[in-house]
C-alpha cells in the first residue's frame, strides 16, 4: 500500500533565530503551522517531526504530528537535512511503516499553502517527476561580485548589463523557496540526495515564498500573518479564559468627574458571554495593571477571578494557572495593547481584539471582529462554547484545519 508522508525537520538549535522552530507567527509555534499544513494536505496520510529537542517534541505532538526522536550527531550546525530525513525514514520502516512518497517541509516557511504540498505530491505521485520543489517566479536582475569582499567588481548572473529588455521581454527565473519538496521515496534513498532524477518546479505565491532566516525576516513574517490567505482555521477549544481589562471589557475610554471618578463604558452582552463561559465550568479571571474600583466591582458583578495591581501579568497568569491545574497551552489571553504580549507569548491560544495594538495583531493567534467594549468578549466566550459542542457525524474530531477527504491525487 501507497502512504505519503510528510517529515518535518526541526531541531532545537539554531543561530540566526535562537529557538527557531518554536518562535511564533500568528500566534503559532513555526513547527505548529508546518505541521496544520501538512495535516490539512489531502494527499498526505502521516505527519512526522524529526527532533533532538522535547520541547519542540511536545509542540508537535500536541499539533497531531508523530515525532521521530534523532541523536545529537544529526542535529548539529552541519548536520544536512537529508540526514534527518533518512534517519525518520529508517525508524517509520523499522516500526512497520512503508512509505513511498516523502512530503519534506521547513517550518522556517510560515505560510505554505496545503494545495501546493498536493499540487507537488500529485506531480511525483504521477510519474511526472522525481523530485518536485517550491519556487517564485522572479524577473530579476542577478549580479555577483568578482571577489568575496564587499571591494569586489560586479558582473551580471543572468543579464547583460548593457540589455535591459523590459519585464514582460524577459524571459522568467524560479528561485527556490526551501519551502517544501516532494519525492519518489526509492529514488530519494538511492541519491541520498533531494535533487535526482526529473525535477520540477512548483511555482507558489509571494506570501508562500516567505522564508525565515533571521530575526527580521521573522518580524516581517509576524507582521504580514494577519494577511495569510489560506491561514490556519481552527476551533477556538480552551480551558480557560484570562482577560486584560482596559481595551477589552471597555472601550480604553474613561469619563472622569470633578473629584476624579472615573466611570468606564462596558458591554452587557460581554456579561451575558461571561456568564456562558462560567455555566459552561470554564475559568475566567481579570488581569489589570491598574488598581481601579472600577475593576474590582465589573469583577464582582460577573462573578470572575480578578488580580489588580501586577506589575508583572506573565508572573501571575503562570501562578494562577498552576493553582488550579491549568496548562498554558490550553489557556485563551486577550489583550489590546503592548502591557500584554508577555502574556500573549506564554499561552496557547493569545487573542486580540479589533483595533489592538500592531504588536499585538501580530503576536495573536486569534483577530477578534469586535473591539473592547463592544462585545468582544462576548465573540472570544461564543467561540469557546462553540468548540465543546458535540462534533457532527463523520466530522474529523483529530484535525485542526477544516475537514477535509484524505486521498491520493
Amino acid at each position: 500500500m501507497t502512504e505519503v508522508v510528510a517529515i518535518i525537520p526541526a531541531r532545537g538549535g539554531s543561530k540566526g533565530v535562537p529557538r527557531k522552530n518554536l518562535r511564533r507567527v500568528g500566534g503559532v509555534p513555526l513547527v505548529a503551522r508546518a505541521v496544520v499544513a501538512a495535516r490539512a494536505a489531502a494527499s498526505v496520510d502521516r505527519v512526522v517531526v524529526s527532533t533532538d529537542d522535547s520541547q519542540i517534541a511536545a509542540v508537535a505532538e500536541e499539533w497531531g504530528a508523530q515525532v521521530v526522536l534523532r541523536p545529537g550527531s544529526l542535529a548539529g550546525d552541519t548536520a544536512s537535512s537529508e540526514s534527518a530525513l533518512l534517519h525518520a525514514l529508517d525508524v517509520l520502516e523499522t516500526s512497520g511503516a512503508e512509505p513511498s512518497h516523502l512530503l519534506f517541509l521547513q517550518a522556517t516557511s510560515p505560510f505554505l499553502h496545503p494545495g501546493d504540498l498536493d499540487h507537488a505530491v500529485g506531480l511525483v505521485f504521477r510519474g511526472e517527476f522525481d523530485v518536485v520543489f517550491s519556487a517564485t517566479r522572479t524577473y530579476g536582475f542577478l549580479w555577483a561580485r568578482e571577489t568575496p569582499d564587499a571591494g569586489g567588481a560586479a558582473r551580471g548572473i543572468n543579464h547583460d548589463p548593457r540589455v535591459r529588455p523590459r519585464r514582460q521581454d524577459r524571459e522568467p527565473h524560479y528561485l527556490e523557496t526551501g519551502g517544501f519538496y516532494a519525492m519518489d521515496v526509492a529514488g530519494f534513498r538511492l541519491a541520498g540526495h533531494r535533487f535526482f532524477g526529473r525535477v520540477g518546479i512548483v511555482e507558489v505565491g509571494e506570501l508562500s515564498a516567505v522564508e525565515i532566516d533571521t530575526e527580521e525576516q521573522l518580524t516581517l513574517a509576524q507582521a504580514i500573518a494577519p494577511l495569510s490567505v489560506g491561514a490556519i482555521v481552527e476551533s477556538l477549544d480552551v480551558s480557560a479564559v484570562v482577560t486584560d481589562f482596559d481595551g477589552v471589557h471597555t472601550d480604553d475610554t474613561a469619563t472622569t468627574d470633578a473629584e476624579g471618578r472615573e466611570t468606564v463604558r462596558v458591554s452587557r452582552s460581554d456579561g451575558m458571554g461571561i456568564a456562558q463561559l462560567r455555566r459552561a465550568g470554564i475559568p475566567v479571571l481579570i488581569l489589570s495593571t491598574e488598581t481601579d474600583p472600577v475593576v474590582t466591582a465589573r469583577a464582582r458583578k460577573l462573578q470572575v477571578d480578578v488580580r489588580q495591581g501586577i506589575d508583572d501579568k506573565a508572573a501571575a497568569l503562570v501562578e494562577w494557572g498552576a493553582a488550579r491545574g491549568i496548562p498554558l497551552t490550553r489557556i485563551a489571553y486577550v489583550g489590546n495593547d503592548i502591557n500584554d504580549l508577555a502574556c500573549l507569548e506564554l499561552v496557547g491560544w493569545p487573542v486580540a481584539v479589533s483595533g489592538a495594538h500592531p504588536l499585538v495583531l501580530a503576536a495573536a493567534r486569534v483577530v477578534l471582529s469586535r473591539a473592547g467594549g463592544r462585545g468582544a468578549v462576548r465573540e472570544l466566550s461564543d467561540a469557546v462554547l462553540r468548540s465543546r459542542r458535540p462534533v457532527p457525524e463523520g466530522t474529523d474530531s483529530s484535525s485542526l484545519v477544516l475537514p477535509t477527504e484524505r486521498q491520493h491525487p
